[in-house]
């Protein structure tokens, strides 16, 4: 790798760092970060910038244990999260594919902004057999709907440590880039 392929890849390093977390210590996460992490999720891209999510703020424990437990295995890193925010979507059979997206992007740029503030996040899946349920909880509507909410905390060592030895986190380059076109035989 030369000094300059190594010096770009440093600047994108945050990206690279961002992962899953799972288990968070009983810290409360700052009212600053929150407002940090939901303006990045506010200023997300979405399809043709209809900006179509909402987002609930949650710190009421009871409320993001009631999540858990509604949804599980699927939330269980809203089990120690001491913080949470839902992205609410409208329940529009005609935009799933758009408004799937925009969850997806909504969620990702979320999970990197809490890892640059030193948290961790999780992204929880609502499914379908349990959205009623999760829409209950958080008092939605019925034009609107939740898939995702992002467990927010502080993590705890364990969940700190890299759970792929180094190098097999992920598929190597040659297994995953291609130039060009796809290789042949």
């Amino acid at each position: 790798m030369t000094s300059s392929s190594s010096s770009t890849l440093d600047r994108v390093r945050p990206l690279l760092r961002a992962r899953q977390v799972r288990e968070f210590t009983e810290e409360a996460v700052d009212p600053a970060a929150l407002e940090a992490i939901t303006e990045v999720a506010r200023w997300s891209g979405s399809s043709r910038n209809t900006q179509p999510w909402r987002f609930i703020v949650i710190r009421e424990p009871a409320t993001i244990r009631r999540l858990n437990e509604a949804g599980l295995p699927q939330t269980r890193s809203l089990r120690t999260a001491t913080a949470a925010i839902a992205i609410v979507l409208p329940a529009d059979p005609t935009g799933t594919a758009s408004l799937t997206y925009d969850d997806g992007r909504a969620a990702e740029r979320m999970l990197i902004a809490a890892s640059m503030l030193d948290l961790g996040a999780g992204i929880a899946w609502i499914r379908e057999d349990v959205r009623a349920a999760a829409s209950q909880i958080l008092g939605l509507p019925d034009d609107r709907l939740v898939r995702t909410v992002m467990a927010l905390g502080h993590p705890t060592e364990a969940a700190r440590q890299p759970k792929s030895a180094p190098g097999q986190a992920r598929l190597s380059r040659s297994e995953l880039i291609f130039e060009e076109r796809w290789p042949g035989d």
